[in-house]
């Protein structure tokens, strides 16, 4: 078997506060006097569950403690370049990570001021490791949806400067995906991706509304769309990328353990799918694990993973040559011998 590590590859499902290290969080609370409760300090990863709207809260609060541990710039750029080093050191060449700027903007002058030291961050990052990075703006689906038509018309701003694509996030059990098509469309006019959350939660219908109201190019989740057999072609057929991230799913309650996550059910549906990560500072394992768990648990062979790696990168917003030479790597990864160098 040859080593996931190894295998080149795109991340495309990885949100802000949640890609930090969990010993970079406990640093930066002592340093910022922030107290965490023992679930973030002692009890890591915490037991999560969002089957209810009381789990939900759960997760979302510690999500919130552990951004408030972000105070200075020199926090924010070592958050990223960890990441950037994390993800070169798990075969990734190209990360797309997931911010909504709205919940930092407060502590660093605006969400203008706070996208433009994300993107410095990013770009001081790519020098460092040689990983690519983009950025995803994305709105809160808590909030009211004009303030998703504020971050729609930022992330514009920032089209072919380093944002991607915009997302609609959080409990999507929670708003109206219809009322969020407007922010959408500025998106849109931008030529930037669409990747809303859907799919998990709640199930088809919503993975169904971010195509019908959102014009999704990829969906953020998107597991439960296997329940729906005529949803599941029309994904297949659109070349609609997946973002599977089975360890969150395992840890909110969306399915009782891995072994029930149906990727393969996905693949064999002629779905494209790229593994994520989701938020390994709550959820405990990084994108390599999605990987070693889709060969252990599910019993995806060297071929299965590639294919895995090759839709990463076929749903990315990366650039030609970039696509082009990670594409090449996983070709030279498979072709390897197993077990011989570089593997």
């Amino acid at each position: 078997m040859r080593d996931p590590r190894s295998l080149p590859k795109a991340h495309l499902h990885l949100h802000f506060t949640g890609s930090m290290r969990h010993a970079t969080l406990l640093e930066l609370a002592d340093e910022h006097g922030v107290r965490l409760p023992d679930s973030l300090r002692h009890e890591w990863p915490p037991k999560l569950s969002a089957s209810d709207e009381k789990g939900w809260f759960r997760f979302q609060r510690l999500y919130d403690l552990a951004r408030s541990v972000l105070r200075t710039e020199a926090d924010v750029r070592r958050l990223v370049l960890e990441t950037a080093q994390d993800e070169a050191a798990e075969g990734s060449r190209w990360l797309e990570i997931q911010v909504d700027p709205s919940g930092y903007g407060a502590r660093f002058g605006g969400i203008t001021a706070f996208t433009d030291l994300v993107l410095d961050a990013v770009r001081a990052a790519e020098a460092q490791t040689g990983v690519g990075i983009a950025v995803v703006i994305a709105a809160n689906r808590t909030r009211h949806p004009l303030d998703a038509r504020t971050l729609a018309r930022l992330a514009a701003q920032y089209a072919g400067r380093g944002v991607v694509g915009f997302g609609l996030s959080n409990d999507e059990r929670r708003g109206v995906i219809a009322e969020f098509a407007p922010a959408f469309k500025i998106a849109d006019r931008a030529a930037l991706l669409s990747v809303p959350h859907g799919g998990e939660l709640l199930g088809p219908s919503s993975a169904r509304a971010c195509l019908d109201d959102l014009g999704a190019h990829r969906l953020g989740h998107g597991i439960r769309a296997v329940e729906d057999p005529a949803l599941l072609e029309r994904i297949a057929a659109a070349g609609v990328t997946l973002e599977v991230c089975p360890a969150s799913n395992v840890s909110l309650g969306v399915y009782r353990r891995p072994a029930d996550v149906p990727l393969r059910a996905l693949l064999d549906a002629g779905v494209r799918v790229a593994l994520g990560a989701d938020d390994p500072l709550l959820f405990g394992s990084r994108l390599v694990e999605q990987y070693e768990m889709a060969r252990t648990v599910l019993g995806f062979g060297d071929d299965d993973l590639a294919a895995l790696a090759r839709g990463s990168v076929e749903g990315s917003a990366a650039p030609a040559d970039v696509r082009k030479e990670i594409l090449t790597g996983i070709d030279a990864w498979l072709a390897a011998a197993p077990g011989s160098a570089g593997d």
